[in-house]
């Protein structure tokens, strides 16, 4: 008996490893905020499978959260997501694997149908055992994470003064550190993420909409985000201005997500504009080169070895998903049957889920737009990114339609 005892030891000490190892490995695909752990839009997520079965991916489970743009964050095994009904926007919190709803929370919002349906825009930034979410009129929120508890609120436009973009705040909380970073203002605003009292703000001018984006160069680490005329990265200790860079756009609708490579950013809009490589190792950015060959309205591309993945041009003109060689702006190939949409990546891996609601995963190549599988997963107008995370892709619609797929290896 007393020899059995070491081997029984030594199997519950793997079997315990095992499941430590799981666990970790979990975690390591989760999908945090807006553009993933990364900031980039891509996962490092390997345990997934992009070839569908016949008939598509396995519906895990489907939900109805209202009308909006709100992509989905998920960690810890909770998948959030946004969505406004009845002059109210809900923050929905559902398990990631069963799609039961374990909190909401509701506060009042104007739909805000300007042009477009309306609905919420933001997508809740979830950091260590909170969740931050931003309004559209600058409501911001802290809640706690498991229980949905309200930590904090307030109205951040009308403590500052803050013009409203047209469409209303489009940002993400980006949280870094004690601060929760908004692009609220001309060159954004900080909280204390305990607190949500404001550390330092910038001017009163209009907002863009892309989601401040942290990017560390020399030991300081700055945000990058857009303003209605402009790109700027900001020192997010403080808030002092490092760079700007004029970017005049029709509507001033600067809401795709700026891509660094090095010294090197790539910025791009919609409306005819086009899109700009710049560097940035100076105190006054340079044009590398700027064309109108890959026009970012607000779905923002994704950069694999080299070459810029994404969708060229407005959602109400003829759009196509293109491949740019990021180095010098040329054009590898275009694809316009695809039209406009939204993507992620993994694993080399495009992730496109088109305007119609049709899912088509393809190899990140520069040679040819190398399609693996196609399905239609939804109705209706689908403009936000889907989101993969531990072997479950997310997908909804402007309407609020939520579907959790089944893309597992198996």
């Amino acid at each position: 008996m007393f020899s059995l005892l070491p081997a029984m030891k030594t199997a519950a000490l793997i079997s315990a490893l095992a499941v430590l190892a799981a666990t970790s490995a979990t975690r390591a695909d989760d999908w945090p905020n807006y553009r993933g752990p990364h900031y980039d839009g891509i996962s490092t997520e390997k345990g997934w499978n992009p070839q569908f079965p016949g008939g598509g991916p396995k519906v895990l489970w489907k939900s109805s959260v209202g009308t909006g743009f709100s992509s989905f964050s998920v960690a810890d095994g909770r998948v959030f997501t946004t969505g406004n009904e009845d002059n109210a926007d809900t923050v929905f919190c559902f398990d990631a694997v069963t799609g039961k709803e374990i909190w909401k929370q509701s506060y009042p919002s104007d739909l805000g149908d300007k042009f477009f349906e309306g609905g919420t825009s933001c997508t809740p930034t979830v950091a260590g055992d909170r969740v931050y979410q931003l309004s559209r009129w600058g409501d911001a929120f802290c809640y706690d994470a498991a229980t949905g508890k309200i930590i904090w609120s307030k109205n951040v436009q009308k403590e500052t003064g803050a013009k409203i973009p047209d469409w209303g705040y489009g940002g993400s909380p980006l949280v870094q550190g004690k601060l929760v970073i908004l692009n609220v203002g001309g060159a954004g605003l900080a909280l204390d993420k305990e607190t949500g009292k404001i550390v330092w703000k910038s001017d009163t001018e209009s907002a863009g909409y892309s989601t401040p984006m942290p990017v560390t160069r020399g030991g300081l680490t700055t945000a990058l985000l857009a303003a209605g005329k402009k790109y700027q990265a900001v020192d997010i200790s403080n808030g002092a201005k490092i760079w700007e860079f004029p970017w005049p756009t029709r509507y001033e609708v600067n809401a795709a997500a700026p891509i660094v490579s090095g010294d090197m950013v790539f910025i791009s809009a919609g409306y005819n504009h086009g899109s700009a490589l710049i560097n940035v190792s100076g105190s006054t950015p340079t044009v590398v080169w700027q064309n109108k060959d890959l026009r970012n309205q607000f779905s923002s591309s994704v950069l694999i070895g080299g070459y810029l993945y994404g969708i060229d041009n407005d959602q109400n003109t003829k759009a196509s998903l293109r491949c740019v060689d990021m180095a010098k702006g040329e054009v590898k190939w275009k694809d316009e049957a695809v039209g406009f949409g939204s993507l992620m990546a993994a694993n080399d891996t495009l992730i496109v889920l088109t305007a119609k609601g049709e899912l088509i995963t393809a190899k990140a190549s520069p040679e040819k737009f190398d399609v693996i599988s196609r399905a239609k997963v939804l109705t209706g107008k689908c403009w936000s990114a889907p989101v993969l995370a531990n072997g479950r892709l997310y997908c909804r619609n402007a309407a609020g339609d939520v579907v959790c797929l089944d893309v597992s290896k198996k």
